[in-house]
C-alpha cells in the first residue's frame, strides 16, 4: 500500500512562490547576490540572443541604468531599472533577481518586472487593391494619390499667374 505524501510545513509552504526560482538544482543557473555586469544580466534575461548583442548595446547608448546611460561593465542590483531599445522594441525592466549564465525562458522572466509601454498601433494601410484584380485604372489611381497628398507634380511651381513667374508665359 501506498503512502500520501506528508503536508508541507508552514515554512517550506512560504517558501514555494517567493519570486524567481531558485537556481542549481533542475538546470537553472545560480541566482547572485554580488552586482552583475549589465551586459551579463541582459543577456541572462534573454533582453538579446547573444551578449555581443547586450555589449554593443550598452557601448551605443541604449542601454540606461536609473536614468543614466551604461557601459557594458557597468553592475546592475536587485531593485534597479534598466531601460533599453531591444530588438523587441522598447523595454523599461525592473530588476528583481540577478544572474549572469543564460537559463531556461521561465527563468529569465523571473529576473525582471517589465514595466514596458504597450507598443503603439499599428495601422494598416489607407489603400488596399484585392490581390490579383490587375493594373489599377486611372481612376484609382487618381484616387490613390489624392489619399497620399499627391497631387501629381513634382514640387515645381506651375501656376499661371505671371507674378509667380510660370516657364510658359512670356510676356
Amino acid at each position: 500500500m501506498r503512502r500520501a505524501p506528508a503536508p508541507p510545513d508552514d515554512d517550506e509552504a512560504d517558501d514555494a512562490d517567493d519570486g524567481p526560482p531558485r537556481g542549481g538544482a533542475g538546470g537553472h543557473p545560480p541566482l547572485l547576490s554580488a552586482p552583475v555586469r549589465i551586459d551579463k544580466w541582459l543577456w541572462a534575461a534573454r533582453c538579446f540572443k547573444t551578449r555581443s548583442q547586450a555589449t554593443a548595446a550598452c557601448t551605443g547608448g541604449h542601454i540606461s541604468l536609473n536614468g543614466g546611460l551604461a557601459r557594458p561593465a557597468a553592475k546592475v542590483k536587485v531593485g534597479d531599472r534598466v531601460e533599453g531599445r531591444t530588438p523587441g522594441g522598447l523595454r523599461v525592466l525592473q530588476v528583481l533577481a540577478l544572474a549572469d549564465r543564460r537559463g531556461p525562458a521561465a527563468f529569465a522572466r523571473g529576473l525582471f518586472l517589465d514595466q514596458s509601454p504597450p507598443p503603439p498601433p499599428r495601422v494598416g494601410p489607407a489603400f488596399a487593391r484585392d490581390r490579383g484584380a490587375g493594373r489599377p485604372t486611372k481612376a484609382d489611381r487618381r484616387a490613390l494619390d489624392r489619399l497620399r497628398g499627391d497631387d501629381g507634380f513634382d514640387g515645381a511651381d506651375a501656376g499661371g499667374d505671371p507674378a509667380e513667374g510660370a516657364w510658359w508665359w512670356d510676356d
